[in-house]
């Protein structure tokens, strides 16, 4: 029977430790340890049938697509949990490709000025009384990569379709695009060459190093027009929160995409959206597909999802009851929710309940009773 493709496999056929830095060995050696012996596991043997089955520990990596499912759906309950009986609008704030030779140098500089200038932009014109005239709410989710797994650094963006002021009131939108997109495109990218200049001055880009090359470039992106996008997602704001957390605990791509994997290529899903979305696939040398996928991996401890205003961690709670009560809406009835806990059957009679009768300690290979 043929190995399945995963990037598991891809990994272990392909990914070189010697080329790569610290933390994406660290990476690699998580995911392809990642529900093997060498975690640990359980042996599970079934009530009624007495089946064995051997289930082992995941790595919980970040960065893996095979696990974390769990933490994910979490997420997304959570994240519905909250959603107000208000317009939400889906928001992506692209970073122009020029700077993506800064974002290898200096992915936690570059993603952490990504987050302020997105909600910095936001923040301002949430507050101007012409506008909405009060504290917005913002959850961003990062993203680092396009459909070919190139680097494509951009942040999703959901936005209740209202701003409370400082009396207390709320006041509702009242457009399909919730502010004017050129207006936020101009905005972002003054922030954000603002930003990256004075990060410079500071002595945080310091990998730059060529000569001049700061005001060259920021030059160059200062004439040209930046990507935003923003659309009124009234219909289906719980399909954007379950496409977010797709995202949260993983990165790139998923099992999924994947279709084959031989001694020399690896071949993956695409939609190709300059070409009217049509799907095809799209065929790399391992070390290659390797490379790209490892180009996502993010600096150990950065936050890629982050909430702002009245949706921050620290008032969270307390301005959405405000909000629900202004609304006259009843609030979720539970912060966290998180799915029951499930008996596992036996697959092979379909009528006993599998018990733990073994773990499997990590390193050592040898099975001992629980407890």
């Amino acid at each position: 029977m043929s190995e399945p493709v995963t990037m598991q496999t891809i990994l272990k056929r392909f990914a070189d430790p010697s080329h790569l830095d610290p933390r994406r060995r660290q990476v690699c050696r998580h995911l392809q340890t990642c529900r093997t012996a060498a975690l640990g596991g359980q042996l599970l043997q079934c009530d009624e049938c007495n089946g064995q089955q051997r289930w082992y520990h995941s790595c919980r990596d970040r960065h893996c697509p095979q696990c974390q499912g769990r933490a994910s759906y979490q997420w997304a309950e959570w994240q519905q949990a909250q959603l107000l009986p208000v317009h939400y609008y889906h928001l992506v704030f692209t970073l122009p490709h020029e700077l993506n030779g800064w974002v290898a140098l200096h992915p936690e500089v570059i993603y952490d000025l990504l987050f302020k200038a997105t909600w910095g932009t936001l923040n301002r014109f949430g507050h101007d009384p012409k506008r909405l005239g009060g504290q917005i709410g913002m959850s961003a989710v990062l993203h680092t990569w396009g459909q070919y797994l190139t680097r494509h650094v951009h942040l999703h963006c959901l936005v209740p379709g209202g701003a409370l002021d400082e009396q207390g009131q709320w006041h509702a939108t009242r457009s399909n695009y919730l502010f004017p997109v050129r207006a936020l495109s101009r905005h972002f990218r003054g922030r954000m060459v603002s930003a990256l200049r004075r990060a410079a001055t500071h002595g945080e880009l310091h990998r730059v190093t060529r000569p001049g090359e700061v005001n060259a470039v920021l030059d160059r992106l200062m004439a040209k027009d930046w990507v935003v996008y923003t659309k009124d997602c009234l219909n289906y704001k719980g399909t954007v929160v379950k496409y977010l957390a797709r995202y949260t605990h993983r990165i790139a791509i998923t099992n999924a995409r994947l279709v084959n994997v031989d001694h020399r290529r690896v071949t993956f899903r695409v939609k190709a959206y300059r070409d009217h979305n049509r799907k095809k696939t799209v065929t790399l040398d391992g070390p290659t597909f390797v490379q790209r996928f490892l180009l996502h991996v993010l600096p150990k401890g950065l936050m890629r999802v982050r909430h702002y205003g009245f949706l921050a961690n620290r008032c969270r709670r307390e301005k959405l009851a405000r909000i629900r009560q202004i609304l006259a809406a009843m609030p979720p009835s539970s912060d966290a929710p998180t799915p029951a806990a499930k008996e596992h059957p036996c697959p092979h009679c379909e009528t006993g309940r599998l018990i733990v009768v073994a773990v499997l300690v990590p390193g050592r290979h040898i099975w001992v009773p629980p407890g």
